[in-house]
């Protein structure tokens, strides 16, 4: 039976992880490490500045104080007695397109599956609230496709899904969008200022092989991740312009 881990950054007491790990244990034995309180934007950031407690909330079930990193980093390091087959991080209360896919925990806790050379998906319900029962499924159904047919070694996938029935799936890759945050400042009650960021204000590219173009048609977002961020393209582009040749050696 297959192995699966699962996390999150909405907590481990979210609603969206309850209906994945339910969906989830129809594929595999289900291992649950998730953050003991909501980490979301907290993109890839592991805790080294104190030290991170794990309590055991039941069989295979862990809370844990830190980010969805730290959750898969233990998990396979200290507390799986085995390492998984898959990490599917979610589900997500909220889209994770675009740009926002840096500074999403849900994406990095599947990011950090790829560290360690194993598949990852991190799946998101494009809203906030609502029944995550049709993600769920679909979700389970990816899960075993991407336990029998493998992924690339470094590659994720970033699963967006519309609210209600799963109408279809497209591949897809990260749209460009155009955000404006809505950033509120104030006085506390000690006379000092603060800021608070809220929610962000979109405007997306038009482009019909983007994820934000899937998610406006009613469709399942699947996009390819990788975590080698080099741009090669580029790179081959520097190198044949010959540019910082005085500095950089080829």
């Amino acid at each position: 039976m297959p192995r699966i881990l699962v996390t999150n950054d909405d907590g481990y007491f979210s609603d969206g992880i309850a209906a994945l790990t339910e969906a989830l244990s129809a594929v595999g034995e289900v291992t649950v490490v998730a953050p003991a309180s909501e980490q979301s934007a907290t993109a890839h950031s592991i805790t080294l500045t104190r030290p991170l407690r794990v309590r055991q909330l039941g069989e295979r079930r862990y809370s844990v104080d830190g980010t969805p990193t730290d959750c898969v980093l233990l998990a396979v390091t200290k507390i799986l007695p085995e390492r998984p087959d898959i990490v599917v991080s979610g589900i997500n209360h909220g889209a994770n397109l675009g740009d926002d896919i840096t500074y999403s925990g849900t994406v990095a806790g599947a990011f950090e599956a790829g560290i360690f050379k194993l598949p990852g998906i991190a799946v998101s319900l494009t809203a906030r609230e609502g029944d995550f029962s049709h993600a769920a499924h679909f979700a389970a159904q990816l899960t075993s496709q991407v336990l029998q047919e493998g992924l690339p070694e470094g590659t994720i996938l970033n699963v967006n899904v519309p609210p209600g029935e799963i109408r279809g799936a497209r591949l897809t890759h990260q749209g460009v969008a155009s955000s404006v945050s809505d950033i509120i400042e104030g006085v506390d009650p000690r006379g000092k200022s603060y800021y608070w960021i809220g929610v962000q204000k979109l405007s997306w590219k038009e482009d019909r092989a983007s994820d934000f173009a899937a998610i406006a048609e009613g469709l399942v977002s699947i996009t390819p991740l990788r975590t080698d961020l080099t741009d090669y393209r580029t790179l081959e582009l520097l190198r044949g312009r010959n540019t910082f040749a005085s500095h950089v050696q080829p």
